[in-house]
């Protein structure tokens, strides 16, 4: 363990030095240290002290033996020397016995080397202010002063600060706040949210008079000029950055048309990023409802603040770029989407009318099948109207019969309930055969109809038109004629002969 005695301001790696006394000069550094405490470290003793241990002359010496102190005399004595002469030292060693904070947040360890161990404690203001946890076995360097403690005779060291050895106090805090984020899950990729294509609003957390912001400004005016930016000015650098920046990301992540956020600040020493580092920045930007991009200093300066971000930009100008498209190229791609879309639909279409068409031609001549459909209910009348002639035939056999065989006979009773059963059945046999024939022509009638309505007459009602060759095939494509053919386009009423001027596709 190496100590020494330095004034408040010089920073460690200037501390004079010294090693412990060894070897063949042990025993007289000793002697040196005695002479020191017991002889002429008497005059740097409290007052009350020497007063009361002020040394007798020689004669009284001679004359009474010499001066013997209390207990308590000796140690206020030492108390005051070694108080006063180490009222401000840096002890380096290795933390020993760590305990942590007790409930009054004081923290208790030892420093010890390979030759001594000395107690050690943090009073809780000090402890609050450490950038990094303390730890068993961590080799230090501690500011502080050294204190006897009366009652139980022991000196300890009231450290008032401490750093880390070979590594520096906010480096070694850098790193125990990263693994402690990252643990938690601050820096993970899944957190990671996509910068909309096209924001309502962009804004900006940033110094109001630093060239980080004129830079934004610039690039955002050059790729999208009616973009709206949103400043939410905050102090970028000093002690107060840190709570600055978060606050600023708070109020401009509540307005709701801002969808994504440029946190950042332009290059700078590792003392002037250092606000991004600190756990207040991180936390506000993973707090963040909206997307946040960090562009902080240049492409090599890299904080906690980019690990945690959505995105990291190494300039302010980049962020600038990722955050906006440029708008003329937008324009470029939405025009051509609305073509291809276009050419889909027309597309769709053709192929639309060129199956119409095919079914149209399959089906044929709507008026021969009309024609078809006419003949067959003109058939189906003309049997209708022989079954009837032949019933009515045979009913005038079987009549002439009866009346040959009543004449035969002559049984006036029986021929008058013949002829009335004979009127009666050729009552009935009327009204079957005009029913019989009704049903038919209501048949024949929705046969027609329903005929109409698939009949391509129909549609040529409603406007369209029929392309013919003149052998009577349908014109189904360009390549089915050529310039100067004839053709014949069939109307709903009339034809047209017409002469092909020219094709197109």
């Amino acid at each position: 363990m190496r100590c020494g005695v330095k004034n408040d301001d010089a920073p460690p790696s200037q501390i004079p030095l010294f090693e412990r006394p060894g070897g063949k000069n042990k025993a007289r550094g000793q002697k040196r240290a005695e002479t020191e405490l017991v002889n002429p470290a008497s005059a740097r003793a409290p007052a009350s002290v020497r007063d009361s241990e002020s040394a007798p002359d020689t004669a009284a010496v001679n004359e009474a033996g010499p001066h013997v102190f209390s207990v308590t005399e000796l140690t206020l004595l030492v108390k005051g020397v070694i108080e006063e002469r180490f009222n401000a030292v840096w002890v380096e060693g290795e933390i020993s016995g760590f305990r942590g904070a007790n409930a009054s947040g004081h923290i208790y360890f030892s420093l010890k080397d390979s030759g001594a161990v000395i107690p050690a404690v943090v009073f809780k203001r000090r402890a609050a202010a450490l950038k990094f946890a303390l730890r068993d076995g961590l080799q230090v360097i501690a500011k502080g002063g050294v204190e006897i403690y009366p009652p139980h005779g022991r000196y300890q060291l009231i450290v008032e600060a401490v750093e880390p050895k070979g590594e520096g106090a906010r480096q070694l805090a850098l790193r125990q706040l990263k693994e402690r984020l990252e643990k938690e899950g601050l820096f993970a990729a899944e957190r990671k949210r996509p910068i909309p294509l096209l924001p309502r609003r962009v804004g900006v957390v940033t110094s109001a008079t630093g060239a980080a912001f004129r830079d934004i400004e610039k690039v955002i005016a050059r790729r999208y000029p009616s973009m709206p930016i949103l400043l939410a000015p905050a102090t970028v650098q000093g002690d107060a950055a840190a709570v600055s920046i978060a606050q600023a990301l708070a109020r401009i992540d509540a307005v709701d048309d801002v969808d994504v956020i440029i946190v950042g600040r332009g290059g700078g020493a590792v003392e002037d990023l250092w606000a991004f580092n600190e756990e207040i920045v991180v936390r506000a930007i993973a707090a963040c409802r909206h997307p946040v991009i960090a562009a902080i200093g240049h492409e090599i300066d890299v904080t906690l603040a980019d690990l945690a971000a959505d995105l990291r930009a190494p300039t302010p100008s980049a962020a600038a770029e990722n955050a906006v498209p440029v708008r003329s190229e937008l324009k470029a791609t939405l025009d051509s989407l609305a073509g291809r879309a276009a050419r889909a639909v027309r597309r769709a279409i053709d192929h639309e009318r060129h199956k119409t068409l095919g079914a149209r031609s399959r089906l044929g001549d709507p008026r021969r099948l009309l024609r078809d459909a006419r003949l067959a209910v003109d058939d189906a009348i003309h049997r209708a109207e022989g079954a009837t002639r032949g019933a009515i035939r045979t009913a005038s056999r079987r009549t002439g019969d009866l009346a040959s065989r009543l004449t035969r006979q002559h049984p006036r009773s029986a021929l008058t309930r013949v002829a009335e059963r004979l009127r009666s059945t050729d009552a009935s046999l009327c009204t079957a055969i005009h029913q019989h024939l009704l049903r038919d022509r209501n048949s024949v009638a929705a046969l027609a109809g329903r005929l109409d309505a698939l009949s391509p007459l129909a549609v040529l009602e409603r406007g369209y038109a029929i392309a013919q060759r003149p052998d009577g095939r349908a014109v189904r494509s360009t390549a089915d004629v050529s310039v100067g053919d004839r053709v014949g386009i069939r109307l709903s009423k009339g034809e047209l002969s017409c002469r092909v001027e020219g094709t197109k596709e």
